[in-house]
């Protein structure tokens, strides 16, 4: 299922919720006629493009409500998995399976959906694909080279065209509009007699088309809701408008060494610099994963005083915002960022006196900070190397 921001659907449901869309799924395709062989084939002679119409109403249809909720911050779209691309394996896999849908009269999902309701030849289909899948198996290693080749990793179309993705959008949708009224006039001259089409509104088809094209003119301004929020909260002026909460070098150090249990300390810095000096009980979250429904429930703890760490106070004051902006409350940035503090109290430095009668034991205290903060932090990177990390579980169809 979807990763809805908040949990709509819990992991128990998960199963419950997708075996019900799988049988409504089924259900209309059979009764947008899929069950019928002939009507699958007519899209290749031309006599019927029933299922190219309602292919192209589900895409833009799917798409259009996952951008929707991804703007709104209600699906966290970082978390939906993209099927890895191997190029020319895929082009071979297109070719067969298209011959075979051109012979059989279906498609996979088209013939479980025909067998379902008794069509024998459906079943046959069902079977042979079945066989297809086990003799693939089988002879893998003969072509298992060629199946690696071209590989691209889990790209995305308007990346790889390199254009925006409100650009793609739009395109895709003209070309579905396009395509449905190209189609419906090839359709009438093939079948002249019994087209699905001459039963259309003229009326309304073009009023629904021209309502498309609106919501694609739409998406094609529509900013991405990450870059967008990032952006505004980088501002200076945005800044400037909006305070946030600071905490000291030497506070942070003392809620370190006395292991106060009600703070988080969430450093945003890139993984590699995170990876190299880190602080002891700190969690990497680079501003760009605030948005991802991973980090959601820790975020959400108001008990707990998340102290944001970064290479700098901007930085560090553009997370507090963002997170603001997110809806997270119970935050506060430190005061001349991570290397001030790792000046301060990681490495040996002589105290800049104030002239305050307290400069020998402010001293004394980062000295004992020191010696307990590093060794916190050497049991931490023991602790860490004897730890298996678990491979983040993905999938898709």
């Amino acid at each position: 299922m979807g990763p809805f921001v908040p949990d709509l659907i819990s992991d128990q449901l998960n199963l419950v919720v997708a075996l019900v869309l799988g049988i409504g799924f089924g259900f209309v395709l059979e009764q947008a006629g899929f069950s019928s062989s002939r009507r699958l084939a007519g899209v290749f002679y031309g006599y019927d493009f029933t299922v190219l119409r309602v292919f192209f109403t589900a895409a833009v249809t799917a798409m259009s409500g996952v951008l929707l909720l991804g703007r709104f911050g209600l699906l966290d779209t970082g978390e939906i998995f993209v099927n890895p691309t191997w190029m020319v394996p895929t082009i071979v896999g297109g070719i067969i399976m298209g011959t075979g849908f051109i012979v059989g009269g279906y498609c996979p999902g088209t013939s479980v959906c025909a067998a379902a309701i008794g069509k024998v030849d459906a079943m046959f289909f069902v079977g042979g694909g079945l066989a297809g899948v086990l003799l693939f198996g089988e002879f893998y290693p003969l072509y298992k080279d060629f199946n690696d080749s071209t590989a691209l990793g889990s790209v995305k179309v308007f990346d790889s065209l390199g254009m925006s993705q409100g650009l793609f959008v739009f395109l895709l949708i003209a070309v579905a509009v396009g395509a449905f009224a190209f189609t419906t006039r090839i359709e009438k001259r093939v079948n002249k007699t019994t087209a699905p089409s001459l039963e259309f509104n003229s009326r309304k088809h073009i009023a629904a088309g021209v309502g498309v094209l609106a919501l694609g003119i739409l998406f094609l301004f529509l900013n991405d809701r990450k870059t967008h929020l990032i952006n505004k909260v980088s501002d200076e002026g945005y800044m400037a408008a909006h305070p946030v909460k600071a905490m000291d070098i030497d506070e942070l150090a003392f809620r370190i060494i006395d292991r106060e249990p009600n703070i988080q300390i969430i450093d945003v810095r890139s993984s590699d610099n995170f990876a190299r000096l880190a602080l002891p009980g700190s969690v990497n979250i680079p501003t760009g994963d605030f948005f991802s429904k991973e980090w959601s429930s820790p975020l959400s703890r108001r008990h707990v005083k998340k102290i944001l760490l970064g290479e700098s106070e901007k930085e560090e004051r553009a997370a507090c915002l963002l997170l603001e902006e997110l809806g997270y409350e119970n935050f506060a940035f430190l005061t001349g960022g991570f290397d001030a503090f790792k000046n301060t109290i990681l490495m040996p430095s002589a105290l800049v006196s104030t002239g305050s009668r307290w400069d020998k034991d402010i001293n004394d205290f980062r000295e004992k900070a020191r010696t307990s903060i590093l060794d916190m932090m050497e049991k931490n990177k023991k602790k860490e190397s004897k730890e298996v990390k678990k491979k983040k579980i993905q999938g898709g169809c």
